[in-house]
């Protein structure tokens, strides 16, 4: 698949979407605050959406600022975000992120993926989300979803998550960046799965080189 082919791959796949829930850390940054996406998006790590929203919620419930937060000992935060994946060192994590923010950037969650890559806990991808659903900034969010199917179609060519986002920086016209994360996000959970993907029910399988599957529906 190359740009030319692009434009009309997005189309079918936003329709193949619609009856599916958007992800999660989507809906949270529908209330405009970066603090509830970026702690969304790190409960989120290696956590099921359902998980996740459940979580958030409830964590939010107690505390939904940074300075709040600091007023939770670590056994509040991690009876409310369990059972997220790694909720104890979540919750040690959420704790040092705070103080760094209070200390370092006066309360406000940075607005660059720079600065914000320097947080505890805070990697690329929570980085990248954080400046777009947050703030409605530029980046690119490559998750398992966003390098497994890119390179699936034949998009890429690339072996992890840190060489797509720099790929997909570089061939993918940035009109699709802020998007792409959540279009194929959902589209990897319901339709191109990691594994025995559903290609017959595929809008795109006519485009898709299908690199990698070995069995599919």
């Amino acid at each position: 698949m190359d740009n030319a082919q692009l434009p009309l791959v997005i189309r079918r796949v936003k329709q193949a979407v619609k009856p599916f829930k958007t992800p999660v850390v989507t809906e949270i940054s529908r209330q405009k605050d970066p603090f509830r996406v970026l702690v969304s998006c790190i409960l989120s790590l290696r956590t099921r959406d359902e998980v996740t929203d459940l979580a958030s919620r409830r964590l939010f419930a107690l505390a939904d600022t940074p300075q709040t937060m600091l007023e939770l000992k670590p056994k509040q935060i991690e009876k409310a975000i369990y059972p997220a994946a790694f909720f104890r060192n979540k919750s040690r994590s959420l704790l040092e992120l705070c103080r760094e923010l209070i200390e370092t950037y006066a309360g406000k969650v940075p607005d660059s993926i720079d600065e914000l890559l320097k947080l505890k806990g805070v990697g690329r991808k929570t980085a990248n989300l954080t400046v777009i659903l947050g703030y409605g900034g530029f980046g690119i969010c490559v998750d398992t979803h966003v390098h497994r199917i890119s390179n699936r179609w034949g998009y890429i060519k690339t072996r992890s998550a840190d060489e797509s986002e720099m790929a997909l920086r570089q061939k993918l016209p940035k009109r699709y960046w802020k998007g792409y994360n959540d279009l194929l996000v959902t589209f990897g959970q319901n339709i191109c799965k990691p594994l025995s993907p559903l290609c017959s029910q595929c809008s795109v399988s006519d485009t898709c080189e299908q690199v990698g599957v070995g069995r599919c529906r």
